[in-house]
């Protein structure tokens, strides 16, 4: 049953539906927010081996004992919606040796499927609807039945995830700028959701008409769930009730105003995560106290984009923390950072071409030996190997089309 909507600072009120900076027509965003921010340089101790990070030019990573065999699913997120989108989801397959993808065919059904993520058990994908109706969809994957779709309650939702209990499906609305919990039954069909959210303090910033909630998370101890709101500057830590499915705010870390945070990604370790902030292209460190929930931001960082336009999209950082990477729309590169003092510092290292024009997402496939970009002016998805030991990436043969590339999801 639907809880009440609540606002982040404890009323009572319907979800916001101001929409802000283009509202839930991000999607068309072509960088409407000019210049950047200065950044500061990051110390550190003795620098690597030279490295350009040239993908023509870095060496085959070396093989794990261990690799899967055969070719493995890939997922493609589109928008339907938009001249030149898609259908549906792209479905698609990957070689995990040479990263070649190979489409297949297109998963019909599911409009505006901009954002996807898969069940810890992988049996079940969900996706975004990202309209002004927003709502998220349930796919079981061994027959590709779409299990239904729930209403978020906000305007255009732009990020989901599954909570590590498979029990709880959280997802972020961009336009209303509010959270949303959904119950995941035995099927991994969605409930009705348990609780709303919505970001009201504090007020916008630089620029900002409102706020704009762009993902929701779980901190790698599962203690507390994170939304990261790039119209309010601030990232908010709530406390999941593991049986309600409701949300109670515990904490708000701000960035600088007009940082406009994106995306955070957690070290491994659990004490440190990196967030983008795409407004002002900057990165920054956070330190964070699981007990508590509380996220500190550190200083801006630079993303390796020289000055130009840009905004950074998400952070990747590799299971044994040693490296991140983030894509830089605009720049179109994956900036490289090398992770230091058990996760406290990152060092940029360089960037690399991404092959393709404004890289929204990416991901590792699941080995960790891959990493998919998805472009979305381009309408491609490039694959890169990860050598696990210096960090380097090399290109994985040609760009694979598909229309207005917006998520690509490898399995």
């Amino acid at each position: 049953m639907d809880t009440e909507a609540r606002t982040a600072d404890g009323g009572s009120s319907p979800p916001r539906r101001d929409g802000g900076r283009g509202g839930w027509t991000r999607r068309r965003f072509v960088g409407a927010v000019a210049g950047t921010a200065a950044v500061v340089a990051v110390p550190s101790p003795a620098a690597p081996p030279a490295d350009t990070g040239d993908p023509r030019s870095a060496p085959d990573a070396a093989l794990p004992a261990r690799r899967p065999s055969g070719p493995r699913p890939l997922y493609v997120g589109t928008y339907t919606s938009v001249d030149g989108g898609g259908t549906g989801i792209g479905l698609a397959s990957y070689d995990p040796e040479s990263g070649r993808i190979t489409g297949s065919g297109t998963l019909a059904g599911v409009p505006d499927p901009s954002y996807l993520a898969v069940h810890p058990d992988r049996r079940t994908l969900y996706a975004v609807d990202e309209r002004p109706d927003g709502g998220v969809t349930a796919v079981r994957l061994a027959d590709r039945q779409i299990l239904g779709t729930r209403s978020t309650g906000g305007a255009g939702p732009c990020h989901l995830s599954v909570h590590p209990s498979g029990r709880w499906l959280l997802s972020a609305a961009y336009g209303s700028g509010s959270v949303a919990v959904h119950p995941i039954d035995a099927s991994g069909a969605l409930g009705e959701r348990t609780d709303l959210v919505t970001h009201t303090s504090p007020p916008p910033g630089p620029g900002q008409q409102g706020p704009h909630a762009h993902q929701f998370l779980t901190s790698p101890d599962g203690g507390h769930v994170l939304a990261v709101d790039l119209g309010t500057d601030t990232v908010y830590t709530y406390r999941l009730d593991p049986v309600a499915g409701t949300l109670t705010e515990v904490a708000r870390a701000r960035t600088r105003p007009g940082a406009g945070p994106r995306h955070l990604a957690f070290h491994p370790g659990g004490r440190y995560a990196y967030l983008a902030n795409e407004v002002d292209d900057t990165a920054a460190v956070c330190a964070y106290d699981p007990r508590s929930g509380r996220l500190r931001v550190g200083e801006p960082q630079p993303t390796g984009s020289d000055g130009g336009t840009n905004y950074p999209a998400q952070f990747l950082v590799t299971a044994d923390g040693r490296y991140a990477f983030l894509a830089n729309r605009g720049h179109n590169s994956l900036a490289r950072y090398a992770v230091e003092d058990d996760g406290a510092r990152l060092r940029l290292l360089g960037t690399v071409p991404v092959g393709g024009d404004f890289p929204r997402q990416i991901a590792f496939s699941p080995d960790g030996r891959l990493l998919f970009a998805a472009n979305q002016r381009s309408g491609t998805v490039t694959v890169f190997h990860v050598d696990p030991e210096r960090g380097r990436l090399r290109l994985a043969g040609e760009p694979f089309a598909s229309p207005v590339a917006v998520c690509a999801l490898p399995l």
